[in-house]
């Protein structure tokens, strides 16, 4: 990150910075115990994901004007109109069911998107949400409980995946990215990890062996999309299959919908994104030094999707559909319920929330859905203005 990157962010609060004080502390002696460094992908659990510490963990805002960054249910409520549209069309299809949301945020796309569902008359039986962070939970309730109360006994909250036998609709937007991920380099001799280690009073990047599986799927990117020029540096994510084949493990008959920022493969490890994708927020600017403020700010990694497509098919899952967020949205009825607008000061916010969902520029084309299914016959209608499957 260049010195004009941390110009441009606005200092934290003392307690901000007490806090992120507390985070590397915890690190360091995490790096110490280990002999002097831990690979990145520790790094950024503890960062992320420490108890108490890490920045989804702790008690800090972090979506919203006032948080980090913006997701789409925030952005817009036709982010959740529109994916709702895709629900009821699955659940119809499985003669009812349930809805899973993955890391529910805010709990904006939770309200708008069962909000939506009760107007189509496909209401689920039960809206799970699993939830890692208790401090991200409660906003959930507190946001729920005013915005839908008679769905107070339907809406549960959980730690963990339910039982197998699940039929439904299971919903992970824009959690993928933030999996703790492998960072690796390319030199002239080979493929080496990167790992952590401290420096002063903070941390820098030191090389380390890789692990037998993360040199096994270089050599995989390679074959596939051409020998990595050396000093290319990216990440991969080793959670990513054991992730998708829990999924495989619960789901009897339904969809997987993944909304997140990414690429295939050989579009990921493209030799011009020679430092691959990690990328911080904070405040609502976005930087490329994971050391900066460890614990207060968002640490992301772009999604190989080749990748989760390779493990959903290792799951026995069928990979339903692929397409930017743009194309699903506007395959959903984005037009259409825009237009919906009852006056013209909504009907201007309206189109003003449609071009950041699905402009080139904002969020249309860096994000991208995936389906994932079983037991669903025949083609999902967010994927019918445009199916990208071919490019994984």
């Amino acid at each position: 990150m260049g010195a004009s990157t941390r110009l441009e962010l606005p200092p934290p609060s003392p307690e901000a910075a007490a806090h992120s004080a507390r985070v590397r502390e915890r690190i360091a002696v995490e790096i110490e115990a280990a002999g002097g460094a831990i690979p990145f992908r520790r790094y950024m659990e503890l960062a992320l994901y420490a108890p108490g510490l890490g920045y989804y963990m702790a008690g800090t805002e972090k979506l919203g004007p006032g948080g980090d960054f913006v997701t789409a249910p925030e952005v817009s409520p036709l982010f959740a109109a529109c994916l709702a549209r895709q629900v009821a069309e699955v659940l119809e299809r499985l003669g009812g069911g349930e809805v899973l949301e993955l890391g529910a945020g805010s709990g904006r796309l939770a309200a708008g998107l069962l909000a939506a569902l009760e107007r189509l008359g496909a209401a689920p039986a039960r809206y799970r949400i699993l939830e890692v962070s208790g401090e991200l939970a409660a906003r959930q309730r507190a946001h729920l409980a005013a915005a839908l109360p008679a769905w107070r006994e339907r809406i549960v909250w959980a730690r963990g995946l339910p039982e197998a036998g699940f039929r439904g609709v299971v919903i992970a937007n824009e959690v993928l990215d933030a999996m703790p991920v492998e960072r690796f380099e390319r030199t002239a001799e080979g493929v080496v990890e990167l790992g952590v280690r401290r420096r002063g009073e903070g941390f820098a990047w030191t090389a380390l062996p890789p692990a037998e599986d993360l040199a096994a799927a270089v050599a995989g990117i390679e074959a596939a999309c051409g020998r990595l020029p050396a000093g290319y540096r990216s990440e991969r994510n080793p959670q990513l299959a054991g992730w998708v084949a829990a999924l495989g493990e619960i789901l009897e008959a339904g969809v997987v919908l993944l909304v997140d920022y990414g690429y295939p493969r050989c579009e990921y490890y493209h030799p011009e994104r020679a430092d691959g994708t990690l990328r911080c927020h904070y405040r609502h600017r976005a930087h490329d030094d994971p050391f900066l403020l460890p614990g207060i700010q968002d640490i992301t990694a772009h999604v190989d999707f080749t990748a989760v497509a390779e493990a959903a098919v290792a799951a026995g899952l069928e990979v339903a559909g692929y397409t930017t967020q743009a194309q699903f949205l506007l395959a959903t009825g984005l037009a259409e319920l825009a237009a919906e607008a009852a006056d013209a000061l909504t009907r201007a916010r309206r189109a003003a929330e449609v071009k950041r969902l699905v402009m080139p520029s904002e969020m249309g084309e860096a994000f991208k859905v995936m389906a994932l299914a079983r037991g669903i016959e025949g083609p999902l209608g967010g994927f019918a203005l445009r199916d990208l499957r071919g490019r994984l």
